[in-house]
C-alpha cells in the first residue's frame, strides 16, 4: 500500500482548533465595530462643524464600511436592548438646524405684505414674536428654540395656498437627517470566512457527539437486554 491513509482528526482536537478561532472571530467583529464607530463619531464631528462636502463623503465612507462588514451592535428602543447589524439609528441634528434656519431666514428676507391670509403677513407677526425672545435669550438663527418658536408661530394661523402651507412644505422632515445602515449577516470578508468556518467546525462536533451519543445509548441498552 503506497503511502500511508490519512488520519481524520478526532472530536477534542477540533475544539482546540475551534477555541482559538472563535477568539479571532470575536478580536476581528470588535475591530470591525470600532471602526464603525469612529466613522460614525466622524460623520457627528463634521455635521456639527457644518463642513456640508466632507460631511457627504464621510457618509459614504460610513455606509459603505457597514455595507461589506459585520457590524454587531446593541441598540435601545423603548428601554430594551436588543442586537442588530449595522451602525444603528443616527440623527444630524446640526444639519437639520442649518437647513430649517435658511427656510426662516428665506421667509424673513423676503417677506412682504401677505394678502392671501386673513391675518396679514403671518411670517412678519411670527418674526415679530420669536426674534425679541431669540435676543433675549441669546438664540441664534439656528437654535432648535427659535425654530420651534417660529414654527409654533405659524401654526396658530390658518394655512393659505401662499402662506404658512408653503412655509411649511419647505422645511425639511427630520426623517430626512436621521440615518441608520445596515451590514450584512455574513459578509465575505475574513471575519466572515472565519465564521462560516467555525459554523462548519460546531456543526461538525455537534454530529459527531450526536453519533456518539446514540451508540452509547444503543450499547446500554444491548448491554441491558
Amino acid at each position: 500500500m503506497v503511502g500511508k491513509k490519512r488520519k481524520r482528526l478526532k472530536t477534542w482536537q477540533l475544539l482546540l482548533i475551534l477555541i482559538p478561532l472563535l477568539f479571532l472571530v470575536a478580536t476581528l467583529l470588535r475591530l470591525d465595530h470600532v471602526k464603525m464607530t469612529t466613522l460614525r463619531s466622524e460623520v457627528l464631528a463634521l455635521d456639527e462643524s457644518g463642513e456640508e462636502e466632507a460631511l457627504v463623503k464621510k457618509l459614504n465612507e460610513l455606509k459603505d464600511f457597514t455595507s461589506k462588514n459585520i457590524i454587531i451592535n446593541i441598540t435601545e428602543k423603548n428601554g430594551l436592548s436588543k442586537v442588530s447589524f449595522g451602525t444603528g439609528p443616527f440623527y444630524l441634528e446640526n444639519s437639520y438646524l442649518r437647513a430649517a434656519s435658511a427656510a426662516i431666514k428665506k421667509v424673513e428676507e423676503t417677506a412682504t405684505v401677505d394678502d392671501s391670509n386673513p391675518n396679514g403677513n403671518i411670517y412678519a407677526l411670527a418674526s415679530s414674536v420669536c426674534r425679541p425672545l431669540a435676543i433675549k435669550n441669546g438664540w441664534a438663527a439656528d437654535n432648535p428654540n427659535y425654530i420651534n418658536c417660529f414654527m409654533e408661530e405659524l401654526a396658530k394661523y390658518p394655512a393659505s395656498e401662499n402662506s404658512s402651507g408653503t412655509f411649511l412644505a419647505e422645511i425639511p422632515s427630520t426623517e430626512l437627517f436621521r440615518y441608520e445602515f445596515s451590514s450584512p449577516v455574513l459578509a465575505p470578508s475574513l471575519s466572515g470566512f472565519l465564521i462560516l468556518a467555525s459554523l462548519i467546525l460546531i456543526v461538525v462536533i455537534f454530529i459527531r457527539f450526536l453519533i456518539w451519543l446514540i451508540l452509547e445509548i444503543a450499547l446500554t441498552l444491548i448491554k441491558n437486554s
